[in-house]
């Protein structure tokens, strides 16, 4: 999937990874995609049940050598 920027929050804990995002997402226009890699096991139900509570789309994820990349287009 291709992303307008990517944010790596490899090796933090949460809830960086959804702070720094939270941020991040600030920068992007509606309807740009932003990719999250991350390394947190428990990143997987922080992101989908952050961007379900935050108004944005989780448009897909997937985990390659322990690196979780997260699609998240921004909706407001």
């Amino acid at each position: 999937m291709k992303a307008d920027k990517v944010l790596d929050v490899k090796g933090q804990s949460c809830p960086m990874p959804i702070v720094k995002t939270k941020k991040k997402l600030e920068e992007l226009e509606i309807g740009e995609i932003l990719e999250v890699d991350a390394t947190d096991k428990g990143a997987v139900n922080d992101f989908a049940a952050w961007a379900k509570s935050a108004g944005h789309e989780l448009l897909d994820h997937t985990e390659e050598g322990g690196v979780f990349k997260f699609y998240i287009k921004k909706v407001h």
